[in-house]
């Protein structure tokens, strides 16, 4: 049902925005659409549906296997030939006169055969060894659908930094512009300097090299965005334009405290895949241990044999019993299987410990690098003021021939690059905030919401 849903919320979606001159996507819209259509994710979902399978067949074990058997032979064998006669019931008197070198014989034989397993201790730990199997595969899908938000929502401040990115290269070229046309008319009243002109002009080449780069990168960005939502060809060749809506900056998460690690350590797929990992182990040891044990089975079977067409019968005969099979030696193989368990066993005990200090650490780190990127915002954006307010003292200066060219071509650089900084922090301030999420391993969840 929340296939259904978001599938056809997805398809209104692309249909009202077909219409329209420009694809619109919210964040919330380019998650939905590539946990929905990403290849990635796809493929993990097949693969998780491919091991459920195997739980259906470790039930099947338990059921009689049911198998029909036609069979044409001929020979003359003495050995052969004279079961053929038994099995059809015309076996005669004179039979001992050519039992030696008989003629030529031919039999069909039709066979129902049933077999039903009535102690096997094998049994029940390969179901628990395929049911793990499944899990795992169901973690491994929740790990890509985790995976694959993720590098949405980071490829998505990837555009939205790049359209920022765009956006200050416009105002620099636009600066850069003023900044020629002011050394231009000073050139031409007298009072200026030709150096000053063909240096502005320089520095307005240079800025308008950065401008077409950083155009580059945004149709690049929404390329890469297009492939992991899905897209049609179009978007992913950057010929059917999209734009993203809204600007997505700081994630609020709440204060790091026990609580949100133990979170963390039940939500988190790492743990749970190690988790896993462990209680196979369990399901392996107890295989090879099963191999100490006696199988034992019921089978039956119903067996008709004729002379000159197969289905029909001249004479027919049953056969039912019980076997009991016992391994009393395999050159110590069982004894080996068993210490091969036990050693991944412990080898599984010891991953799930180290897993657990991985994501204690990880939860962390992510808190600490997203106060740090907040202390960077803070000082980018006074940063960004006082290049502003720098430039607007030396323009007034330069127009009064109180400062040079080369100090205001020096202070706008200085601003261009601030608010290039500026952009980039606020996009790492943002990510930094999904990413304590993320180690949470609740990022779809709370990002959906």
């Amino acid at each position: 049902m929340y296939r259904l849903l978001i599938t056809s919320a997805v398809l209104l979606f692309l249909a009202a925005a077909a219409d329209a001159e420009t694809l619109k996507l919210s964040l919330r819209d380019a998650m939905s659409m590539a946990l929905e259509n990403n290849n990635q994710i796809k493929a993990a979902r097949f693969a998780s549906d491919a091991a459920g399978q195997g739980i259906k067949i470790a039930n099947s074990r338990y059921l009689p296997a049911v198998s029909f058997e036609e069979t044409f032979a001929a020979t003359n064998s003495p050995t052969n030939a004279f079961m053929m006669k038994l099995d059809e019931g015309n076996f005669a008197f004179s039979d001992f006169d050519t039992i030696n070198n008989p003629p030529t014989r031919h039999d069909f034989k039709t066979v129902l055969t049933v077999q039903q397993p009535l102690f096997v201790p094998s049994l029940s730990p390969l179901k628990e060894m395929a049911v793990k199997d499944a899990q795992k595969s169901e973690l491994e899908l929740e790990a890509a659908r985790q995976g694959i938000a993720f590098q949405v929502f980071f490829t998505y401040l990837d555009v939205q930094k790049a359209d920022a990115q765009l956006g200050s290269a416009v105002k620099a070229v636009a600066d850069a512009r003023e900044n020629m046309r002011l050394a231009t008319v000073r050139t031409s009243s007298g009072v200026g300097l030709k150096s000053d002109e063909l240096r502005s002009r320089t520095h307005l080449s240079m800025v308008e090299q950065q401008q077409i780069t950083a155009s580059n990168n945004l149709t690049l960005a929404k390329m890469k965005l297009a492939m992991l939502i899905g897209l049609p060809d179009a978007a992913l060749s950057g010929k059917e334009p999209f734009e993203i809506s809204g600007f997505q900056d700081g994630v609020a998460v709440p204060e790091l405290s026990d609580q949100v690690i133990s979170d963390a350590l039940q939500s988190r797929v790492e743990v749970k895949q190690s988790h896993t990992a462990l209680e196979k182990s369990d399901a392996a040891l107890s295989l090879a241990r099963s191999e100490y044990l006696p199988t034992v089975g019921a089978f039956a079977s119903y067996q008709l044999n004729a002379k000159d067409a197969p289905f029909t019968s001249d004479n027919e005969a049953w056969t039912a019993g019980v076997s009991l099979k016992w391994n009393i030696f395999d050159g110590f193989r069982t004894n080996s299987e068993r210490r091969r368990a036990l050693s991944g066993q412990a080898a599984a005990r010891e991953m799930l410990e180290s897993t657990t200090k991985d994501v204690r650490y990880q939860l962390r780190e992510s808190y600490i690098r997203r106060d740090e990127a907040g202390k960077h915002l803070e000082v980018a954006v006074h940063a960004v003021a006082d290049a502003e307010e720098t430039v607007r003292l030396l323009s007034k200066r330069y127009e009064n021939s109180l400062s040079t060219l080369v100090e205001l071509l020096d202070a706008q650089t200085a601003l261009n690059q601030a608010r290039a900084n500026l952009v980039e922090t606020e996009a790492g301030y943002a990510v930094a905030g999904g990413r304590v999420y993320y180690m949470t391993g609740t990022f779809v969840k709370e990002m959906l919401k």
